[in-house]
């Protein structure tokens, strides 16, 4: 049976990580707490609203109301890469050589390894921001669609358009299709190299946690009683495919996912703070945690595959260690 090590902190908990395999917490008051031989704090933004884990560097990066970006290392080291003055910063990304991206107002910023930061400007506010898994490109989501730089390198940015407010941004991991969460209960993907598109609708809720399986061949999304899993195995995506519907519960509407990093498995998170674990061969399922306090907004595994670090917009965080 799975173990449940509890961590009740106090307030919204935006990303929970492993750092150095170590689990840290990251809470909106922009505190940095994590379990080290001990209860252990660490400070970065002053009000905390986007965190991304750069899994090549092994840290966190942060954003926040301070107008400033972090990043925060196992051990709970905290540094400062960048500031924009008095506007928040709505949205962080990691992408290679050291590259870091943030967004703030209608501005995306690159901010290369050696310090140098470059600047897109766009006609509406970037709502999120991405960096493709291969090459020094970024994506950009904006209203009625996306926007991908290229910022190593002079030249007019690529404009994939689609009608609405577009609000987050993912690369699948072979770069092949670009996926954007919307205002409305839905998500869009474009195929890179035709631009085709790709409607994935239908969603009760909004769409706020995407995650990816190993090798992209499949996504899995919240905003539904179920956690939906879309096909990407084939050259058109899930053009003309059903999901997966995994871990369906009837009275609650799953929060967030996180793929297993080695095998076709997600760990789902609810509304009323349960967490399954559920197989996309056959929908088997196991439940790792019980309801607790909060919607369940964050999800890791560790680097050894059995522990997940979850966190809740409660502060009832903790270990799941799935092999008890």
């Amino acid at each position: 049976m799975p173990t449940v090590a509890p961590l009740d902190l106090e307030g919204h908990c935006v990303a929970a990580v492993f750092l150095g395999n170590v689990p840290h917490f990251a809470l909106a008051d922009g505190s940095i707490h994590r379990l080290d031989d001990g209860h252990k704090t660490a400070q970065a933004n002053d009000g905390l609203l986007c965190a991304f884990y750069d899994a090549a560097s092994d840290r966190l990066i942060t954003g926040g109301e301070d107008g400033k970006v972090f990043a925060v290392k196992a051990g709970g080291m905290v540094e400062e890469l960048a500031e924009a003055g008095r506007k928040w910063i709505t949205s962080v990304a990691a992408g290679p050589q050291g590259a870091i991206a943030y967004a703030s107002g209608r501005n995306a910023f690159v901010r290369f390894a050696d310090g140098k930061v470059k600047e897109f400007s766009h006609p509406r506010s970037v709502e999120g921001i991405a960096f493709a898994p291969k090459g020094m490109r970024i994506g950009v989501a904006r209203y009625n669609g996306a926007t991908l730089h290229f910022p190593a390198a002079e030249g007019k940015p690529t404009e994939l358009e689609w009608a609405g407010a577009h609000t987050g941004i993912t690369f699948s991991p072979d770069g092949n299709f670009l996926v954007t969460t919307m205002q409305e209960n839905a998500l869009h993907g474009w195929k890179l190299a035709d631009g085709k598109h790709m409607r994935m609708s239908g969603y009760p809720a909004k769409v706020k946690s995407l995650s990816w399986s190993p090798k992209g061949r499949w996504l899995a999304s919240s905003g539904a009683p179920a956690a939906i899993v879309w096909p990407f195995q084939g050259k058109d995506g899930p053009m003309g495919k059903a999901p997966l519907e995994l871990g369906t519960r009837g009275n609650s509407t799953v929060t967030c996912v996180s793929c297993h990093p080695g095998e076709d498995v997600a760990a789902i998170g609810y509304d009323d703070g349960m967490i399954l674990a559920a197989r996309f061969a056959d929908g088997k399922e196991v439940l790792l945690r019980r309801g607790g306090k909060g919607a369940i907004t964050s999800m890791a595994w560790d680097r050894d595959e059995r522990r997940i670090a979850f966190a809740s917009a409660a502060g009832d965080c903790g270990i799941i260690d799935i092999a008890g």
